[in-house]
């Protein structure tokens, strides 16, 4: 067994490693490499080869690869532009007029897309043109574009979800289910703080009165929702209904996509090129950091880390929802200087025995860990949303993303607070369908 001492000079290493510019794959090699063959010897890495083909030879992370491939058909097909339009002519009417259009339009891609980034790379380019036309606060539309992605990772079918699963062997039609109220709550809470603070600064929406749009044109358009839902309720409906599994409803869901890609006359040679071009370096990049996090989960496993870390908190004598207040606190640092993935990765094999251990459910906590990843996604300086946003924005500071998504900050945060104080948010649902 090692000392809490050595386990906390190998984070520090690894946040070192981190922040010279390795790629996050190569850190947890690296560090395992080290815990391994300095810890109990080298010739314990004879197993390693074993150990990376069981864990990646899994039917479950075949998923990975079709949501991102789904996603980025549904992209290049312009069905989300399309998306977009219609909900416009349904939210303009609110307080903050447009606005709501990009929580709205982003709560629903997420339903399909699976990814954050994805979505706020999306979201951010059907967006910003048509607020340029207008007289908007630039720091509110960017914000609310920025906030509004994080869906993509919370609202299901969500990749985060999936690899939680695959490295905490915890069900993922249950994190799926699990993760759609606290994702609703939170679109809402998105919602409600753009409205409240619309009707006390207006200036925030612009000058303009909102486009009057023909009822029969709304109807007319309300057409391009009809296929993301359809898409969405057939992933959800075929899991829970004992169809298929995550996987297969994947599967399910690329046919589906190609379908309504055909119907609008994008299915083309190049719009699929492009689609498994950008499928393949994605899921690379992901399932490079994913045997990273295997090794490292292995390196951990052998020297005994997570019964020391679990044993080190036991003595603190804290409450479980002291506990929490404290990895809210670690996950805000953390943020600061992890990608959102790497640092849902590289906690888990310490976190996640010490909170199951103190009688959180798995299920719980692979939700508030997705909303902390949300917080990484929006904050400085490594936050992947703020340079998103800025990129396709290309005009002024990042400074101005940074501060428009600092009320939607607040809401993510209180989302936190009221799963906490009620866990059955995300509970209920999972268990009711079982």
């Amino acid at each position: 067994m090692v000392s809490i001492g050595v386990i906390a000079a190998g984070f520090l290493c690894v946040l070192g490693l981190l922040l010279i510019g390795l790629h996050v794959a190569a850190v947890m090699v690296v560090t395992a490499l080290l815990g391994v063959v300095l810890g109990i010897g080298p010739m314990m890495l004879n197993s390693v080869g074993n150990l990376m083909w069981g864990k990646m030879n899994s039917f479950v992370l075949t998923a990975i690869p079709l949501y991102i491939l789904m996603g980025e058909i549904l992209v290049k097909a312009e069905i989300a532009e399309r998306m977009y339009r219609s909900l416009t002519d349904w939210v303009q009417w609110l307080p903050g007029k447009l606005l709501h259009s990009n929580i709205a339009s982003s709560s629903m891609f997420a339903a399909i897309s699976g990814s954050s980034v994805a979505t706020a790379a999306t979201i951010s380019t059907v967006a910003l043109p048509t607020f340029r036309a207008q007289q908007y606060d630039e720091r509110w539309v960017a914000g609310s574009i920025a906030s509004g992605a994080t869906l993509g990772i919370l609202i299901p079918p969500s990749i985060n979800f999936i690899i939680y699963g695959a490295v905490t062997d915890t069900s993922i039609g249950d994190l799926f289910l699990a993760g759609i109220l606290p994702g609703l709550l939170l679109a809402l809470s998105f919602v409600v703080i753009i409205a409240v603070c619309a009707a006390i600064w207006p200036g925030i929406a612009g000058s303009e009165q909102a486009v009057e749009v023909d009822r029969s044109g709304r109807l007319r358009r309300l057409i391009d929702l009809v296929g993301p839902a359809a898409i969405f309720l057939t992933i959800i409906g075929s899991i829970y209904g004992g169809w298929a599994t995550p996987t297969e409803a994947a599967a399910v869901g690329v046919v589906a996509s190609l379908g309504l890609a055909a119907w609008y006359g994008k299915l083309k040679t190049a719009m699929l090129h492009e689609s498994l071009l950008a499928t393949v370096r994605i899921t690379a990049m992901i399932l490079l950091v994913l045997v990273g996090a295997f090794f490292l989960n292995f390196s951990m496993g052998v020297l005994g880390i997570p019964d020391q870390v679990a044993g080190w908190i036991s003595s603190l004598d804290v409450s479980p929802v002291t506990l929490i207040l404290y990895l809210v606190l670690l996950y805000l640092i953390l943020g600061c200087f992890l990608d959102a993935l790497a640092m849902m990765i590289t906690t888990i094999p310490v976190i996640f025995p010490v909170v199951v251990t103190i009688g959180y459910d798995p299920v719980w906590f692979g939700v508030f860990l997705v909303i902390m990843c949300e917080l990484a996604l929006l904050t400085p300086p490594v936050g992947m949303n703020l340079y998103i946003v800025q990129g396709v924005r290309n005009r002024g500071s990042i400074t101005e993303v940074i501060q428009g998504v600092l009320p939607f900050f607040v809401g993510i945060l209180a989302l936190v607070a009221l799963i906490t104080v009620w866990p059955g948010i995300v509970t209920w649902l999972p268990d009711s369908m079982r």
